[in-house]
């Protein structure tokens, strides 16, 4: 029977290594192995069988599918998003701490009217997110708030609202009790997050997560989490200045 061994995982690559060391020979990052127990995989006792083959398609009999795209009340927004939210994809939303993540994205579900949305945070109470949404103003009775950052219960919360907009606030504070590693690991952000898009996929249900940056300016911990989602935009700006910038980085889809 195999046993679980302990790895050392790069919080900011995703790089494997054996043992620890002080600098990652993958990205260059410092002091950013974090041990983790990697867990064998269960080996039944039944032979392994071939998979039965897929219908693969050529690309000329493939009908278009039109996107209806979900419009959010702001035309900026929708403009840099592509022409609005696609449905079914994963939107991550980067930025330092601070900057106005989570309130850019409370005051546009606020003023989506008529659409019910769900709304996790693992970073603030019911009552500081009910403060914040009276300073913003509520338009949108349909908006759900729910904190917890356990990914099994957020997922049977989903499943139980049936949403048409989820918000993960933020991507970090999110871990699954199915792994042993501790939250804000790179296999716990992974882990998560793949649970999320099965679901976004499969119910055809936008997913937008917030995510903070780190001192190089990329989505803390870790960047592989950008190769998973459809689009990331970086949120930035300065203290002292009124105006904020929504950056795209990347865009499946548009």
């Amino acid at each position: 029977m195999a046993e679980d061994k302990t790895v050392f995982v790069c919080q900011n690559c995703g790089y494997i290594s054996p043992k620890w060391a002080g600098k990652c020979s993958n990205c260059n990052s410092w002091n950013s192995f974090i041990e983790e127990v990697q867990q064998a995989p269960v080996k039944s006792g039944k032979s392994r069988t071939e998979p039965k083959p897929g219908n693969a398609i050529k690309i000329k009999d493939i009908s278009k599918k039109k996107i209806d795209r979900i419009n959010l009340p702001y035309s900026e927004f929708n403009r840099v998003l592509g022409g609005g939210l696609v449905p079914g994809s994963l939107v991550l939303l980067g930025g330092e701490p601070g900057i106005g993540k989570s309130t850019l994205i409370l005051q546009t579900v606020l003023n989506l009217k008529c659409t019910n949305v769900l709304y996790v945070s693992g970073e603030e109470s019911e009552n500081q997110i009910k403060l914040r949404a009276e300073r913003i103003g509520i338009n949108n009775e349909d908006c759900y708030i729910y904190t917890e950052t356990n990914i099994e219960k957020i997922l049977s919360t989903i499943k139980s609202v049936q949403p048409e907009i989820i918000v993960i606030d933020s991507v970090q504070t999110i871990a699954s009790e199915m792994l042993t590693s501790s939250p804000v690991t790179v296999s716990q952000i992974r882990e998560s997050t793949r649970i999320l898009q099965e679901y976004a996929k499969e119910n055809d249900v936008p997913v937008i997560l917030i995510g903070h940056i780190n001192k190089e300016g990329d989505i803390a911990g870790p960047m592989s989490l950008e190769h998973i989602v459809d689009a990331v935009f970086q949120f930035e700006g300065d203290n002292n200045h009124y105006y904020r910038l929504l950056r795209p980085k990347k865009n499946r889809f548009g």
